[in-house]
C-alpha cells in the first residue's frame, strides 16, 4: 500500500498482536508475575532487566531503557522501517492493509461483530438443546463417544436444516444481516437477499486468544458435501491465525510441556473425551508460522499427528519445511503417523488414552524425519546420490536458526554424505546469524528521578492505565489552567482515549508517534510512580480533583487582583461568589 498507513489500521493491528509472541519468538521470555522477563537483547547483561507486558503490550529495559511497542521492538530488533514493521505484524495475524481503513469504524465495527457472533454461538448452543430436529446430532456425537459434559465445555451447537433459520432468529434488521454477512454466518446472493452458511450441522465454536468466539466450524450431518466446513475469512477469523482448541488447551499444555496437533476439530473433543486435553487442530489450512510461534509459547516441544497415507505425509512435510524456521534451540517438534484407516477419535477410542499417549512417547524427532525422508530419495552409494544428499538438505537445514540443533543436523548430514565436516560448512554456506553484539546498545547513564508534579502522575496513570479515561470528562475544562506545564497534553490524551476507546498503552503511544509528545508519554508510560494497581483510580480521582482545586485558586486570584483595580460586573461577582463558596467546601 502507498501512502500513509491509516491510525485505525494501527489500532486494529495492535489490538490483535500479542507482543509476548512478538517477542518470545526471538528472545525466549519466562514468566514473572504479570509480566515476562528476559535478558534484555540490546545491551549485555546476566540478570534479565527486560520486561515484556502483556497487559500494556509494551517492553522496557530497565537496564539500557529501551522501550517501545510490538512495532517499535521489530525496528529496533529486526532492523525494519515503520511501514515494513507493520506490514510484518499485519501477516502474522492476517490483517489485509487498506487504505480506506480508518480508527473508530474499524473499532465499533470489531466490537459489533464480535457481539453478534456471540448471539449465534448461543443460539447454536441453544438449538442443540431445544431444536425438535436436533436428536441426530445428539445421536451423533454420542456414537462418537462425546458426552454432554463435554459437548457443553466445548460449547458445541447444532446449525438446523433450512435456508433461513438464522436469518429469520438473528437477521431481522438490515444492520444485523450486514454483520452476520460480514462475520461469515449470513451468505449474499446476487438479488441481494441472504441465506444461512451452515445448514443440518453440528457447530464448532472457535475462540482466540482472549476466549472470544470469532468463527465456526460445522460437520454436516447428512451427505452434503463439504463434510466439514469452516467460516471463511473475516475481519475477526483467520485460520492461518487461529487453531481450534487452544484456548481451553492451554493448561494442560503448560502443565504437560507438550502440545499435540491434530487435523480436526472432532478429533480434538474425542480426545478430550479420553482425558487428553493438550490437543489442538489447524482449520481447513496447513500449520503456519504464527500457529508454531503460539505454541511454543507455552510448552517447548510440539508433535503433529497425521495418518499415515500419502496426504498425511504430504501434509507433515509442509509442516516441517514451516516448523524450521522457529526450530530454535530448546524447541523440539516430532512427527506421529496413524495406522492405516486410523484417525485420532477412532484410535483413542480403540486404544485408550495409555495406548495413545505410548505412541506420541514413540514419534518421531523432526531431525531423524528430515534426514530420512531425504535418504529415501537418494542412492547413497552413488557419489552424485551423496552430492544430491546435501543439495537436498542444506538448504532446509539452513533454515534453523543457528545453535546446537543446525550444527548437529550438520555433523550428522557430513555422516552420511561421507564427507569432511570442514568442507560441507564450506557448501553449506547458509545465512549468517543477525548477531546480538550488532544489537548492543551502550548503556545509558543513569537518569534523574522524575519530579512528581499532579499532571505528571495524572498522565503516567491514564498510559498506564488508559481505561480511566471514562473517571476523566472534566479534564477539558482544566485546559485554563495555563500555570501548570502539561495540562493541554494531559486533556489531548484524554480525548484521544474517549474517542478510541479500548487503546493499549502501546496503541495509545502510537498515535504519538513523530509528535514532539513521543518521548515524553514514553516516559511517562513506563515510569514508577509508586502506587498500587489497586489504589490507580482513587489516586487518579484524587489528582484530578486537586488540579481542578487548583484552577479555581488560580482564577479566584485573577478575579481578586481585579477587583482591587476596578470594579467587577454581575457575572464575575457571580463567579468569584461561587469560586470562593466551593474553595470553602
Amino acid at each position: 500500500m502507498a501512502g500513509k498507513i491509516p491510525q485505525g489500521f494501527i489500532d486494529e493491528l495492535l489490538s490483535r498482536v500479542d507482543i509476548v509472541d512478538v517477542i518470545d519468538g526471538r528472545v525466549p521470555l519466562k514468566k514473572a508475575g504479570k509480566e515476562y522477563k528476559a535478558c534484555c537483547p540490546f545491551h549485555e547483561e546476566r540478570t534479565p532487566s527486560f520486561t515484556v507486558s502483556p497487559d500494556k503490550q509494551f517492553y522496557h529495559c530497565f537496564g539500557c531503557g529501551v522501550h517501545g511497542t510490538a512495532i517499535g521492538f521489530l525496528m529496533e530488533y529486526e532492523h525494519m522501517d515503520f511501514r515494513e514493521a507493520v506490514e510484518n505484524l499485519a501477516v502474522r495475524v492476517g490483517l489485509e492493509l487498506r487504505a480506506e481503513t480508518s480508527g473508530p469504524e474499524v473499532k465499533q465495527k470489531s466490537l459489533d461483530l464480535l457481539t453478534i457472533v456471540d448471539e449465534v454461538d448461543q443460539y447454536y448452543r441453544y438449538q442443540l438443546r431445544k431444536h425438535p430436529n436436533a436428536d441426530a446430532a445428539i445421536r451423533y456425537l454420542k456414537a462418537r463417544g462425546v458426552s454432554g459434559e463435554i459437548a457443553a465445555d466445548y460449547g458445541l451447537g447444532y446449525a438446523p436444516d433450512g435456508w433461513h433459520n438464522l436469518l429469520h432468529s438473528l437477521g431481522t434488521e438490515s444492520k444485523r444481516r450486514q454483520l452476520l454477512s460480514v462475520a461469515g454466518l449470513l451468505v449474499k446472493k446476487e438479488d441481494g437477499s441472504f441465506y444461512d452458511r451452515f445448514r443440518n450441522r453440528i457447530m464448532f465454536p472457535i475462540r482466540d486468544s482472549r476466549g472470544r468466539v470469532v468463527g465456526f466450524g460445522g460437520r454436516v450431518l447428512g451427505d452434503d458435501e463439504p463434510k466439514y466446513l469452516n467460516s471463511p475469512e473475516t475481519p475477526l477469523f483467520h485460520k492461518g491465525a487461529e487453531l481450534y482448541g487452544l484456548f481451553k488447551a492451554r493448561g494442560a499444555i503448560k502443565e504437560q510441556q507438550l502440545a499435540v496437533v491434530v487435523e480436526g476439530y472432532m478429533d480434538v473433543v474425542s480426545l478430550a473425551q479420553f482425558g487428553i486435553h493438550n490437543t489442538v487442530a489447524t482449520l481447513g489450512t496447513a500449520t503456519t508460522r504464527a500457529h508454531l510461534e503460539r505454541l511454543f509459547r507455552y510448552c517447548p516441544e510440539v508433535i503433529f499427528c497425521f495418518d499415515g497415507d500419502r496426504a498425511g505425509r504430504d501434509a507433515a512435510w509442509r509442516a516441517l519445511e514451516t516448523t524450521l524456521a522457529v526450530l530454535r534451540d530448546g524447541r523440539q517438534v516430532g512427527f506421529l503417523f496413524l495406522p492405516d484407516g486410523q484417525d485420532p477419535d477412532s484410535l483413542v477410542r480403540a486404544e485408550g488414552a495409555p495406548g495413545f499417549n505410548e505412541r506420541l512417547r514413540g514419534s518421531t524427532p523432526l531431525p531423524d524425519y528430515l534426514l530420512r525422508s531425504l535418504r529415501d530419495q537418494v542412492d547413497l552409494t552413488r557419489l552424485d546420490g551423496r552430492a544430491r544428499l546435501i543439495e537436498l538438505a542444506t538448504p532446509l537445514i539452513n533454515q534453523i536458526p543457528p545453535g546446537a540443533l543446525r550444527e548437529l543436523l550438520l555433523d550428522r548430514l557430513a555422516e552420511l554424505a561421507q564427507i569432511q565436516r570442514t568442507s560441507l560448512s564450506m557448501l553449506a554456506g547458509g545465512q549468517p546469524a543477525v548477531g546480538a553484539k550488532s544489537r548492543r546498545k551502550t548503556l545509558k547513564p543513569s537518569q534523574p528521578p522524575m519530579r512528581k508534579s499532579l499532571v505528571r502522575v495524572a498522565l503516567a496513570l491514564l498510559l498506564q492505565h488508559p481505561r480511566l479515561a471514562r473517571i476523566a470528562g472534566e479534564v477539558e475544562a482544566l485546559r485554563p489552567l495555563n500555570s501548570v506545564p502539561g495540562i493541554d497534553l494531559l486533556a489531548e490524551v484524554v480525548h484521544t482515549v474517549t474517542e478510541h476507546p479500548g487503546l493499549s498503552t502501546a496503541a495509545l503511544l502510537e498515535r504519538f508517534r513523530g509528535t514532539e509528545h513521543a518521548v515524553h508519554l514514553e516516559k511517562l508510560s513506563i515510569w514508577d510512580h509508586m502506587i498500587p494497581d489497586e489504589h490507580v483510580e482513587t489516586e487518579f480521582r484524587a489528582t484530578l480533583a486537586k488540579l481542578k482545586a487548583r484552577l479555581r485558586d488560580q482564577q479566584t486570584r485573577v478575579l481578586l487582583d481585579k477587583s482591587r483595580s476596578e470594579p467587577l460586573n454581575d457575572q464575575e461577582k457571580a463567579q468569584l461568589r461561587e469560586l470562593l463558596a466551593r474553595g470553602q467546601t
